[in-house]
């Protein structure tokens, strides 16, 4: 999980941040969060990727 995402993100890096931040939410697709600690790093996870994903104009087609 990327520690500060701020607005001067560098859009540069998104490829590779994306990349590793949807390798870290592929677990919980495979199984749902059964505590509270892993729903809250499961919501930090997912909006860390759609902030990354609207800075940068990033869609994707699901």
């Amino acid at each position: 999980m990327i520690d500060n995402l701020e607005s001067n993100y560098d859009c540069a890096n998104a490829g590779n941040d994306l990349h590793s931040l949807k390798e870290e939410l592929q677990p919980f697709k495979d199984q749902p969060p059964t505590s509270q600690e892993a729903q809250e790093q499961l919501n930090r996870i997912e909006n860390q990727i759609n902030f990354i994903e609207n800075k940068c104009s990033i869609h994707h087609g699901e």
